[in-house]
């Protein structure tokens, strides 16, 4: 029996102690957010910020079913001069001209609802990673208000351990048990 009251519970301090490192990280995380497509364009010249700015527009009309409507109509201007060409010249038409400029607009709508469902998608998992890293948290306090109850249980085990007279607990081999 005496083995067992002298067996004492290991309880690293250093496995419930907080990284200083991994809050300043979770800090700087939940203030800065998730990254939107808005943070990537380049805003360190005037240049760079008009750029940007050209370009996001140029690819919202362009990426639009209102300019793939517009390109498909400007390119029937063409047919009839492509069809009196004969085969070559319809093929030509149809190749060169309406797939790359309709298919160009509405590539570039699909491009854009993809991008959308992905940005969505981004929030939603910084929305759950948020509230797993909360939830661990909370586990983490509960954990270490455990080490703190079982640092204290195990102490006072030590104190009755020490206090027990331990040759009454282990009687002699001869002696006879009790009926």
């Amino acid at each position: 029996m005496e083995e067992y009251l002298s067996v004492s519970v290991p309880v690293a301090d250093d496995a419930l102690d907080t990284d200083a490192a991994t809050l300043a990280h979770v800090t700087r995380r939940r203030a800065a957010g998730p990254a939107t497509v808005d943070e990537q364009y380049d805003r360190d010249t005037r240049i760079a910020r008009f750029n940007s700015a050209l370009a996001v527009a140029i690819t919202k009309g362009v990426g639009s079913m209102w300019c793939a409507y517009t390109f498909a109509a400007l390119t029937l201007v063409g047919l009839p001069s492509a069809i009196q060409a004969g085969v070559a010249g319809t093929v030509q038409w149809i190749a060169q001209t309406f797939l790359q400029l309709v298919l160009l607009s509405i590539i570039l709508v699909g491009q854009n609802v993809q991008a959308a469902a992905a940005d969505k998608r981004a929030q939603d998992t910084y929305r759950d990673t948020e509230e797993i890293l909360h939830q661990v948290s909370q586990i983490h306090a509960h954990l270490i208000g455990q080490h703190t109850a079982l640092r204290q249980q195990q102490a006072m085990l030590d104190e009755l351990h020490n206090g027990l007279d331990l040759t009454t607990l282990n009687p002699p081999e001869n002696a006879t048990p009790h009926p």
